[in-house]
């Protein structure tokens, strides 16, 4: 019981620590990776709540406890409400089916990916690791026009429909890795734009948070209303470079604690998870839109679910 009681405090203790140190994020993108995991503070802080509470601990470390449950919950409960209160509608005139989805470079079956792509007969496709994957080219008989360099960068923007225009955002010294793309539809009140984009790690600080403003700045042009945003942004919502996003952009989040990584085992890291633990892929769509559905994909041959949101205006 003893020994069940020091393992309890050290872990309410360490999540304590962490907890505290999520809230740096506000002023530290270094900080700021403490945020990315609060979801496990909070679970690792219930648990040693409990085993703390069954065997009897003294009222500082059920204070640990308590605080480290606190600090995460605030962290992650903005976005759980904000899923839990976003608003679904019927199809209007104008609809739209879209799916985001990081193929991976490493795709494990790339035959079942597109085999899914193509069976979904979305309008759009935001595809991210494009390039270097071995997803083929067949895609094109069912989505025959894109921009975004497709093949040969990361970032592309597949469509059933022609483009009226279109490009790539690239960022020097990122490499095609990391790029984003943009795309514009129709003509008149039924014209809209849709961008894309991969974002680097947040690891080492910084370079993230820069690709994010060069992002924003590049999306500065377009009808915020009409526009809609997809992408692997490697950010949580929990986050506060997610949250730094959201408001500089100004256009509704509609992904909300969706969680897509990672998607089966991820070998190089000898990593085989049940269920995916982060809730990076996010998508965005001006309050021209209103949502009709937001789901995350099956498994597939890549490391991220895809995200399939239909639209409507």
């Amino acid at each position: 019981m003893d020994l069940l009681r020091a393992v309890a405090f050290l872990l309410a203790a360490g999540s304590a620590l962490a907890a505290a140190l999520s809230l740096g994020g506000a002023v530290s993108d270094k900080l700021d990776l403490f945020a990315q995991a609060a979801p496990a503070w909070l679970v690792t802080s219930l648990i040693a709540l409990l085993a703390l509470a069954l065997t009897g601990a003294g009222r500082v470390g059920l204070a640990l406890a308590a605080f480290a449950m606190l600090v995460s919950f605030a962290l992650v409960a903005p976005d759980l409400i904000a899923g839990l209160s976003l608003r679904h509608t019927v199809a209007g005139r104008q609809t739209l089916k879209l799916v985001q989805l990081n193929v991976w470079d490493r795709n494990r079956n790339p035959a079942a990916t597109e085999a899914w792509l193509r069976a979904q007969r979305a309008d759009i496709l935001v595809l991210e690791e494009f390039g270097d994957a071995s997803v083929p080219a067949a895609l094109a008989d069912t989505y025959p026009y894109s921009t975004g360099c497709a093949p040969g960068c990361a970032t592309v923007i597949l469509s059933r429909t022609p483009l009226s225009a279109g490009g790539t955002i690239a960022w020097p010294g990122l490499g095609p890795r990391h790029t984003g793309a943009w795309a514009s539809f129709g003509n008149g009140p039924d014209a809209f734009v849709v961008a894309g984009a991969h974002y680097r790690w947040p690891i080492p600080a910084g370079p993230q948070r820069e690709q994010a403003q060069r992002f924003v700045a590049a999306l500065a042009r377009f009808d915020r209303k009409s526009l809609i945003i997809a992408g692997d942004f490697n950010l949580n919502p929990w986050s506060f470079g997610l949250r730094r996003q959201d408001k500089a952009l100004g256009v509704p989040r509609i992904t909300h604690v969706l969680f897509t990584w990672p998607a089966g085992p991820i070998s190089h890291w000898r990593l085989n998870l049940p269920f995916p633990i982060l809730a990076v892929d996010q998508i965005y769509a001006g309050s021209d839109w209103k949502v009709v559905s937001v789901s995350r994909g099956p498994l597939l041959g890549s490391d991220h679910y895809p995200v399939v949101a239909v639209l409507t205006r």
